[in-house]
């Protein structure tokens, strides 16, 4: 990899010599990239004819260039600033989710629980009205005019009363802010019952719920001794998405998503993870690694694994989808989609863990059931694990401006500003890729991440590769597939408006 031009020659580029650019090799090409996302492949000679700027102007190869801003005839300083500024477009607006940790009690033992559940018979792991109250007084002063506010745990579901009053004491708020407001819930599902399902489909609360495969595989990493937590989460996620339509509701739009733990277990059913996605009717899987939080740390040795152990497992998993693709079954692989649209268009998914700064603080912002303010939900994982390094202040004795201003806040969106960082800054994947600090400093012991070992930089590298090489190789078709995945269609219903 490598790149090219100081900024300050660019206004003295000649029609022919390269704008600036960073470049890698993909295989068998040459992959150049710009700041602003365009990208071209370039075999060996052209390459060497266009880093000495020999390429003329005739040749097909120079109008391709010229077109991406790849070389000074058709490199234009404005527009790339203004395309820049629409890719960076979510630094201007606030953090928009806030995750309310309301329970850190759990049913379930998964093997690789990153929150460090506490036992459902545990006392004062609860977040009560009172902190409730103050976490919203914070969360709405966000200048975005969009809040969605997170459900999660522990088990959410264990404090239902204090779910149900937060979407009520949010909602009544709302009539006065008139933001766009939006609920999600992340659970197990197994606490579901019909007075908390009807009340999900009215207030119109996004479910997430977790899919690990099939049967056997789900319990093996989610341990529930009072019954089979597969079977539970199926049948809620079956009664949820009834509901949907008997309202009326598309049903490719409104349905329970599902994310996926890879353990070790994991590696060797990519396929049968796959149908089993497929099986629900779900429209996309996430292939999300261990993260070095919670139990997961303490148990590596006997559930974790390398990036090289992970790709093979994502490669054939990836592959298969688009071979199933290809035969119509409508699913997407949702890591691959992130890259993609910061790939195929010039609207960022703004998903927090992979941009650049991350979303610490400035885009998220969680709230221990205790009242404890964290840049991001990993943060606070990390606090229950021992270590209060990204702990920001407490619910109520902390402003919002204190929060966005603080030492902590400001360090991350240093450490996960890519383009100063050694390695990042070269790299030709810097226009679509983010790294977050939490975790470098989980698995490397600085927020700064070591990237040659970073595992996570290691994945999302090989991700790209595959990516990239699936793009120039696999024709219209496959194209065709990645487009569809970064079409975005809006959900209104889940939107609270009154």
């Amino acid at each position: 990899m490598g790149r090219a031009m100081p900024r300050s020659r660019v206004t003295r580029l000649r029609s022919n010599e390269p704008a600036p650019h960073r470049f890698r090799a993909v295989a068998g090409k040459w992959l150049v990239t710009n700041d602003v996302g365009s990208y071209d492949y370039l075999d060996a000679g052209e390459f060497e004819a266009w880093q000495r700027g020999e390429l003329a102007e005739a040749d097909p190869t120079f109008a391709r260039l010229k077109a991406k801003g790849l070389v000074g005839a058709g490199y234009d300083e404005d527009a790339a600033a203004a395309r820049l500024c629409q890719r960076k477009g979510f630094l201007s607006t606030g953090p928009y989710l806030h995750i309310f940790v309301v329970s850190l009690r759990c049913n379930q033992q998964c093997i690789y629980c990153h929150a460090s559940r506490a036992s459902m018979k545990s006392a004062g792991r609860d977040m009560t009205p009172e902190v409730a109250d103050r976490c919203l007084d914070l969360a709405f002063r966000t200048p975005s005019p969009y809040l969605n506010i997170e459900f999660q745990g522990g088990e959410p579901l264990a404090n239902w009363d204090v779910v149900r009053g937060i979407v009520e004491q949010a909602t009544a708020r709302n009539r006065d802010a008139r933001k766009e407001l939006s609920f999600s819930l992340v659970t197990n599902l197994s606490l579901m019952d019909e007075e908390k399902l009807q009340f999900i489909l009215e207030r119109g609360i996004q479910v997430c719920t977790s899919i690990d495969g099939p049967e056997a595989l789900h319990n093996h990493n989610r341990k529930w001794t009072e019954g089979n937590a597969h079977a539970a989460t199926v049948e809620w996620m079956q009664r949820l998405n009834a509901g949907y339509v008997a309202r009326g509701l598309d049903p490719d739009l409104y349905h329970v998503e599902a994310l996926l733990t890879v353990t070790r277990e994991s590696l060797g059913h990519a396929r049968a993870i796959v149908d089993e996605y497929v099986r629900l009717g779900l429209k996309g899987v996430f292939l999300r690694p261990l993260n070095p939080f919670g139990f997961a740390a303490k148990t590596d040795d006997k559930i974790g694994y390398a990036a090289r152990e992970f790709m093979p497992f994502y490669r054939d998993a990836l592959d298969y989808i688009i071979d199933l693709n290809r035969q119509g079954v409508e699913i997407m692989e949702r890591w691959a989609t992130i890259f993609l649209a910061k790939i195929l268009t010039d609207q960022d998914p703004n998903y927090v863990d992979i941009r650049s700064p991350c979303g610490a603080g400035v885009g998220q912002i969680a709230y221990n059931y205790d009242g404890q303010i964290f840049t991001c939900d990993e943060a606070r994982m990390v606090y229950q694990m021992g270590d209060p390094a990204f702990r920001v202040g407490q619910a109520g004795e902390i402003s919002y401006d204190e929060v966005i201003d603080s030492s902590v806040v400001r360090s991350l969106l240093f450490a996960s500003t890519q383009e100063a960082l050694p390695h990042c800054s070269e790299c030709a994947y810097l226009p679509y890729c983010g790294t977050c600090p939490v975790y470098n400093y989980g698995t490397q012991g600085n927020i700064f991440g070591l990237m040659p070992s970073n595992q996570k930089c290691i994945m999302h590298m090989a991700i790209l590769d595959r990516l990239f090489e699936l793009m120039r190789d696999g024709g219209d078709e496959v194209f065709g597939i990645f487009r569809r995945w970064t079409t975005v269609r809006d959900r209104p219903y889940y939107i609270i408006h009154d």
